[in-house]
């Protein structure tokens, strides 16, 4: 360290302790006399206008809107029928139509005998739709007593292309769209009996 610069900080750190003792000295001995009274400034006193508030009790009002006015009754648009025919509801889809061929005069309407009542046409298989191929094929099954279907079988010499070629593409179908067909049943004696042997032939055509 640098002996000088002590010396001198050292002395610089007297004199201020000493200014500082000295101006202490001199707050705590004066004596601070009273205030003059005649120089002292007096404030106005502050008066506020008379002001009259006035209130309005009696509001104006809105006045009422005016009904709207009703509109007058419009006529109801009349519209054409439009005229749907067959050949409108025809779809350029391929359909199959369901044929009935039991033969041996199985569909004879006497008292007593089977009937129909319901025939599902069956789906086009998507094989044949591809490959255009139309046909027919020919289902044998059983009328049962509750009018059912069972054990429907396709005859394979019966299921063709309408070429008259032998074909399967259309036996799945057949034997499913059977499964769904109801009849009335057969009654012998006053009860019902089965019935084996019906045929029913599918026809697979696609629409102009």
């Amino acid at each position: 360290m640098n002996p000088i610069k002590v010396a001198i900080a050292g002395i610089l750190g007297v004199v201020v302790t000493l200014g500082l003792l000295y101006l202490m000295n001199s707050l705590v001995n004066t004596e601070f006399a009273q205030p003059d009274a005649s120089k002292s400034v007096k404030i106005p006193d502050i008066r506020m206008s008379n002001t009259k508030i006035e209130t309005r009790l009696d509001d104006a009002k809105p006045e009422k809107p005016q009904e709207p006015e009703t509109p007058p009754d419009l006529p109801e648009p009349e519209f054409d029928a439009p005229d749907v025919s067959g050949e409108a509801l025809n779809m350029t889809a391929p359909v199959a139509k369901a044929g009935i061929d039991v033969g041996s005069g199985s569909l004879a309407f006497s008292e007593g005998e089977y009937l129909p009542i319901v025939k599902v046409p069956p789906e086009y298989p998507s094989t044949a739709l591809s490959r255009g191929i139309e046909g027919f094929c020919t289902v044998v099954y059983t009328v049962t007593e509750t009018g059912t279907t069972r054990d429907p079988q396709p005859i394979e010499d019966q299921c063709i292309t309408k070429d008259g070629k032998p074909t399967s593409v259309f036996n799945r179908a057949s034997v499913k769209a059977a499964l769904k067909f109801k009849y009335k049943p057969k009654v012998v004696d006053g009860k019902p009996v089965e019935v084996p042997g019906v045929k029913n032939r599918f026809t697979y055509e696609m629409q102009k």
